[in-house]
């Protein structure tokens, strides 16, 4: 595998001690509803997801067989999704996360971590597809499936929610709302998603960023006095860890594109 990108805003402030994890666990982890781990070395490992270490978290959570795969399909996520510069790398980590998440759903048909990364990997992917090869590799039936079975398993999965709406919002975006019917994408559902995020996660910068570009979408110019408070709000956000500090520098590029 290629070299991963270092995180470039490393903090004292995003190191975790053990203890303090446990205390800061589910203020962490809001968004993707992931339970405490038991084991001192999967917690360990997550340690190093929360620092910026994210290529140390994979290896680590690997390291751990299947009661780290979920750690290790975030960990190479998040480094697809905002680090890794090649395009080709990053198509080929998001691959492997897919397939990872669907052993995972294979094995254990009730956590919904292994439907949501595979709809992630999935969603991903098909941003660097056009149109034509969209359709014919099926991808945005499997996303919608995916995120709609995460979400019976976890109604209240904020990630999934906001993922979900995103799937409604980007269909319609790219092929207009009579043929994004055709996805099972619907406006209406896609608004809904939007504001179920924002009602379980309302202080998450990503959330706020995605909802203001979906609300763009989906609302038009109207939605802009709103889409831009919401980026101003991200981009103000104060990150606890590493993937905050990811999402927060996201908002603040979303904003200057707005503004």
């Amino acid at each position: 595998m290629a070299r991963w990108v270092r995180f470039p805003w490393p903090d004292p402030g995003y190191v975790y001690e053990p203890a303090a994890l446990r205390r800061r666990w589910k203020r962490l982890h809001v968004g993707d509803a992931e339970p405490l781990p038991r084991d001192a070395a999967l917690l360990a490992a997550w340690a190093k997801l929360h620092a910026g270490e994210f290529r140390a978290a994979y290896d680590a959570a690997l390291a751990l067989g299947p009661a780290g795969v979920t750690l290790a399909n975030k960990a190479q996520a998040l480094q697809a999704t905002y680090l890794e510069r090649t395009e080709r790398t990053r198509l080929a980590m998001v691959d492997e996360v897919a397939r990872r998440a669907l052993a995972q759903q294979k094995a254990e048909p009730a956590n919904p971590a292994g439907w949501f990364w595979h709809a992630y990997a999935l969603g991903r992917r098909a941003e660097s597809l056009d149109l034509l090869k969209l359709v014919a590799e099926r991808l945005a039936p499997q996303v919608r499936q995916s995120l709609e079975h995460t979400l019976k398993l976890a109604p209240k999965h904020p990630e999934a929610h906001l993922a979900l709406a995103t799937f409604h919002a980007e269909a319609i975006a790219r092929v207009g709302r009579l043929l994004a019917m055709t996805e099972g994408a619907d406006a209406v559902k896609g608004l809904a998603h939007y504001r179920q995020a924002l009602a379980l996660n309302p202080a998450s910068a990503i959330v706020k960023v995605e909802v203001a570009r979906g609300l763009l979408i989906l609302e038009g110019e109207a939605a802009r006095p709103e889409a831009r408070r919401l980026l101003a709000d991200a981009a103000r956000h104060v990150p606890a860890d590493a993937i905050e500090r990811l999402e927060v520098e996201a908002a603040k590029l979303a904003l200057q594109a707005a503004v």
